[in-house]
């Protein structure tokens, strides 16, 4: 797949996206707040507003990001697509601020953006080189999906949503074709099945939070299920988990053989 610096990638964009929820999902449970940047001790309080009044959002500082972020394996990474990802996910945590008074830690966000377009271009990248394909069946069901959520009807006007973005219908099915052979590349990697001591395990950190709940004042105690009934659930979700750290550390591992440059 051809990348040009004016290129704005509907799916990359989503693709890199999902790897924000990977990341999160690395981090696991025991990873203490400050780890990520985020000590409570270091909160800031909400600045005063008056009544009614909607606090200032902050925006985020582009100025600087050249025309070319990063080129891995000799592919570029455009500073457009980089420029577009980043202020989508620094508008989700400008948010935030309004709950916590956390400032953004525009630093930690950029570089996290970039490593995520770097890890699906390498995962693009292995994807193509192994021979995965999408057939034409696969690619009208995603286009058909992509709609759904687009929120669009018909087949046409998605395809005029993409042009309204600079996106060409060749180019669409391109990015389409290609993420679904990443997805195809991931579900060949070896995941362990998750064990009993493992479920066991999630449950009663289950149970622990659902009685810290309980403890709340003015809360009532949620029921807790037995660990048969939630069986089923608790391994999805460790399978999920599991999946999401082979996708890491695969990532890390095509990253540690490949030509990275970074120009940010």
């Amino acid at each position: 797949m051809q990348k040009t610096t004016q290129k704005k990638l509907i799916t990359s964009l989503a693709a890199a996206a999902l790897l924000f929820g990977l990341a999160a999902c690395d981090g696991g449970d025991d990873e203490a707040p400050e780890e990520n940047g985020e000590t409570a001790a270091e909160e800031q309080p909400l600045p005063e507003q008056a009544p009614g009044e909607e606090m200032e959002m902050p925006e985020p500082d582009l100025e600087d990001v050249p025309e070319v972020v990063a080129e891995v394996n000799g592919e570029e990474i455009s500073g457009e697509e980089y420029s577009q990802l980043y202020e989508s996910q620094f508008m989700q945590e400008a948010m935030m601020v309004q709950m916590t008074g956390q400032p953004v830690d525009e630093e930690a966000l950029q570089e996290q953006v970039l490593d995520n377009f770097i890890g699906m271009e390498l995962l693009h990248q292995e994807a193509e080189a192994s021979g995965y394909q999408a057939s034409e069946d696969q690619i009208e069901e995603a286009l058909q999906n992509l709609a759904e959520t687009s929120g669009v009807e018909t087949m046409d006007e998605l395809m005029e949503l993409a042009e309204e973005q600079g996106v060409e219908e060749q180019e669409l099915r391109e990015d389409i074709a290609a993420e679904l052979a990443i997805e195809q590349l991931i579900e060949d990697l070896e995941v362990a099945e998750p064990t009993e001591e493992e479920l066991e395990e999630a449950y009663q950190e289950y149970a622990a939070q659902a009685e810290m709940m309980g403890e709340t004042e003015g809360a009532e105690q949620p029921e807790v299920p037995e660990f048969e009934e939630m069986r089923e659930e608790l391994e999805d979700q460790l399978s999920q988990q599991k999946e999401n750290e082979a996708i890491l550390a695969h990532i890390d591992d095509l990253r540690e053989d490949a030509e990275v440059e970074i120009f940010i």
